[in-house]
């Protein structure tokens, strides 16, 4: 099993949101895909403010549904892992698609766990860890996205090695995988009347407001619900 950098540009935000663009970049073979296809509903004015791909544009194009690309992209998955940033979100477009995976690694979650930063966008850590790519970088396009998420998927891969004192690949895998399904335990607010206090202050002198903000969490789609924040309160209240 080895990776395979994957980012999906889409009709809109949300559970049911269709494919736009697909990029992968199959880091056995070097071979990369880049495509733009009909979406079966409209895209939303905010999705083309982000990735600039308009209705006009894919007028012409064919759809993901039926194409060699999909075919292909559905053999590729079977026995590697897709990596992606924020990788729950690409992972619910491709099932839209009908293209399933059962390995993937979240370099958003990872970076989380390993690295201090004020921020984990993806662009943020390719300025804050000068991370090197190839080629012009283009934000919000699912190409140049893949680059930068390459550079910083191996660059996790020193931390990890270095800080859990690994050798082989297959152990470095294991663990990144392992903190991709290990939620952050997040310290303090960043938002609210209680910005800056601790979950555990919070926790002991107002749990009702505990209660009510993970009611109100939980009761989004699963799909933009904060799993790290679901996963505090829940600590913090049992």
């Amino acid at each position: 099993m080895h990776p395979i950098f994957l980012d999906t540009e889409t009709t809109k935000l949300g559970e049911d949101a269709r494919l736009v663009q697909l990029a992968y970049k199959d880091s056995k073979t070097g071979k990369v895909v880049d495509e733009i296809f009909k979406p079966p509903t409209e895209i939303s004015f905010g999705s083309m403010a982000i990735h600039h791909i308009t209705t006009k544009m894919v007028k012409d194009k064919q759809s993901f549904d039926g194409s060699e690309c999909k075919t292909k992209l559905i053999e590729i998955l079977k026995d590697n892992y897709l990596i992606a940033h924020n990788a729950p979100f690409d992972i619910s477009i491709l099932k839209n698609e009908g293209v399933l995976t059962s390995h993937f690694i979240d370099t958003l979650r990872v970076s989380q766990h390993l690295i201090d930063s004020e921020q984990h966008k993806l662009q943020y850590l390719r300025y804050s860890l000068n991370l090197k790519t190839e080629g012009e970088i283009t934000p919000h396009d699912a190409l140049g996205d893949i680059l930068v998420l390459e550079s910083l998927y191996y660059h996790l891969e020193n931390v990890i090695k270095e800080k859990f004192g690994l050798d082989s690949q297959e152990q470095i895998l294991n663990q990144i995988e392992e903190l991709t399904n290990t939620p952050i335990l997040i310290k303090a607010f960043a938002f609210g009347k209680y910005k800056d206090k601790t979950f555990e202050e919070v926790a002991e002198a107002d749990k009702g407001y505990l209660e009510w903000l993970v009611r109100s969490e939980t009761s989004k789609p699963v799909t933009e619900q904060n799993e790290n924040l679901v996963h505090t309160i829940n600590f913090y209240l049992h």
